[in-house]
């Protein structure tokens, strides 16, 4: 059978997206699991590297419009992305803070979430790009029940058939009974209980400080964490350079790296690919399911 087509978008072209595409397209990890198709970082691309700007961020947007266009026209068979810069998406006046938001209101895609696949841990985060202050208003009821239901009906993709899920509390020692925030009692435990109501296997909210460990050691299949960082650290302190950025709930293949844009080595030849060609071996491993 033909190998995937698997669309490379190059991120912006100030960092080091472009530098890791042309070396994950050169590795041999990825040309024996795909045929690679890479949008953007041609010649008309030039920035100065390591300076997000208003062109930069331009650039990058169209490259992901055109890959998801080919996605959805079956095209090319997932999409691995570069890594964008936030700012350089607000210079060039556009409204979304980075990938995700973006392939939803490209996809039409109601409800997405972004979740970290590593080898010892998966999360998937109920809020992302938003302010620490803003958390708590965010991580309603429905949100958390809309992304424990997306992470059970998602998995089964990557080979988890029964998903376990565990849900990280918002609050420290899960609010310990109303002493630290009555979010976790009065929020989020009905959210969960809803869901195993529904027939799911999730439980929680337990604390955030010990249950990543619990999933690591395999007690569950995966974590839905309330915020960025809270789901992120873990991650990266376990996997970093190895775990694959995945958007739940959309119609194609998504998958990227775990790192930013890194302007600081943009430029200077030194940037590692390993994520990138993790990112693209997942992809193709799903688009061959």
């Amino acid at each position: 059978m033909p190998l995937p087509r698997i669309a490379l978008t190059a991120g912006d072209p100030a960092g080091i997206g472009p530098e890791i595409v042309r070396k994950a397209m050169a590795d041999r990890r990825v040309l024996e699991v795909c045929e690679p198709v890479v949008y953007g970082s041609g010649d008309g691309d030039t920035v100065p590297p390591g300076q997000p700007s208003a062109k930069a961020g331009r650039i990058a947007h169209d490259a992901i419009v055109r890959a998801v266009r080919d996605a959805m026209a079956g095209r090319v068979d997932a999409i691995a992305t570069a890594p964008v810069s936030k700012e350089a998406f607000a210079l060039a006046g556009l409204p979304w803070k980075g990938h995700t938001d973006l392939l939803a209101h490209l996809t039409n895609s109601p409800f997405v979430a972004m979740m970290f696949e590593a080898p010892k841990l998966r999360v998937v985060l109920v809020t992302v790009h938003v302010a620490l202050r803003d958390v708590a208003d965010l991580v309603t009821g429905d949100r958390v029940k809309e992304t424990v239901r997306l992470a059970a009906r998602e998995l089964p993709r990557f080979g988890v058939e029964r998903p376990r899920l565990a849900v990280a509390a918002l609050n420290p020692h899960a609010g310990e009974h109303g002493l630290m925030g009555r979010e976790d009692d009065e929020v989020i435990a009905p959210a969960v209980a809803g869901c195993r109501s529904e027939g799911l296997d999730v439980a929680g909210p337990f604390p955030a400080d010990t249950v990543f460990v619990r999933a690591a050691r395999g007690e569950f299949d995966a974590v839905i964490a309330c915020y960025h960082d809270q789901g992120l650290i873990p991650v990266k302190l376990l996997a970093f350079g190895e775990a694959v950025n995945v958007t739940l709930g959309l119609p194609i293949i998504r998958t990227s790296v775990d790192h930013g844009t890194a302007f600081d080595i943009a430029g200077r030849g030194v940037a590692d690919p390993g994520s990138l060609i993790h990112a693209v071996r997942l992809a193709a491993r799903l688009a061959a399911r």
